[in-house]
């Protein structure tokens, strides 16, 4: 069997930001591992501030971390103006506001010739505009391109906001919330357009969103990000049938359909400046606060030890210690 070398490659990737008034450092980003293979769709869900826009932001080279390496193509992100402007041509970022992501004083075809004219592209122009358009489901592109963002609905302006990504054929496409500020039947669409995307093209993306339903829809491989780490990975079906962490499950147990009650974790995720001892997850586990983990025998390293994410079973990594107690 052949084994595809990844597209993109993270390991134990930190990033910090300064403390407020003197606290300590704010850890976003905290060790993070992940890989996204060529042709493949990766989703990266968790909570509100649990890292994800700043991990996916790190990816384009836009928050240098403190520690980590970053590989794209089996070679190191440098952080040399030229290094990252060839970089971002490979990488391109799609972002969750097409309305803020768009010029309101540009047409569609002056916002989606941007990239062409930032990289010094020496093609016909006009042509690769309209074939992004089209490829981003405009059609027939030439009667979208004298329009402004005003004149679009949310989808369209989204599309347009994709087709400026794809006008410079990249290999990788980093979606920041793609869907979340549209209508539940133009998420649809939208989600629709990356597989297809990814069928012709072979485009990798990393989506990012709190949405699991999302990841079930569309994407090949999930990674659970809880307060800065990756705490489950694996394929979609894998993690989200039969997911391991206890964080995973009581994001699971309140999505429509589930059988059960679901899970109300207690309080909000941590301060980032203040990660708890022992598991990051510690204070709001219901394994924990259940005494499933002291019959298990694994309360005390809970309490004490920052589980690594390690193989569950599978095809899935977990991070916790009372999944892995098997």
């Amino acid at each position: 069997m052949t084994t595809v070398s990844p597209l993109l490659t993270v390991r134990g990737l930190h990033v910090t930001f300064p403390g407020r008034y003197g606290a300590p450092p704010s850890r976003a980003v905290d060790g993070v591992d992940l890989t996204v293979r060529p042709g493949e769709i990766v989703a990266l869900v968790g909570e509100s501030g649990c890292g994800k826009s700043t991990l996916a932001r790190s990816l384009l080279g836009l928050v240098r971390p403190a520690a980590g390496r970053i590989e794209f193509a089996g070679r190191p992100l440098e952080y040399r103006s030229r290094a990252l402007k060839a970089h971002r041509r490979r990488v391109q970022l799609v972002l969750q506001d097409p309305s803020g992501s768009l010029n309101p004083r540009h047409t569609v075809y002056e916002a989606v010739a941007e990239g062409l004219r930032v990289h010094g592209y020496a093609g016909d122009e006009k042509e690769a505009v309209t074939g992004a358009l089209a490829r981003a489901g405009l059609r027939p592109p030439e009667r979208f391109l004298p329009r402004h963002p005003h004149e679009l609905s949310g989808g369209q302006r989204q599309r347009v906001v994709i087709a400026g990504a794809l006008v410079l054929s990249p290999d990788l496409l980093v979606a920041d919330e793609p869907v979340a500020s549209l209508d539940a039947s133009v998420r649809g669409e939208i989600l629709a357009l990356l597989l297809r995307l990814r069928t012709e093209l072979g485009l990798a993306a990393l989506v990012v969103t709190h949405d699991l339903g999302l990841a079930w829809n569309a994407a090949d491989r999930v990674a659970v990000m809880y307060l800065g780490r990756i705490v489950e990975t694996g394929r979609v079906e894998q993690v989200l049938t039969a997911p391991r962490h206890p964080y995973t499950r009581a994001l699971l147990s309140v999505l429509p359909d589930t059988p059960g009650d679901p899970v109300v974790l207690s309080g909000e995720p941590p301060d980032p400046s203040r990660v708890p001892s022992g598991c990051r997850f510690r204070p709001r586990c219901p394994v924990l606060a259940s005494g499933a983990a002291d019959r298990a025998g694994v309360a005390d390293r809970c309490r004490t030890e920052d589980p690594a994410l390690a193989d569950g079973g599978g095809g899935v990594d977990v991070a916790c210690h009372w999944a892995a107690r098997a």
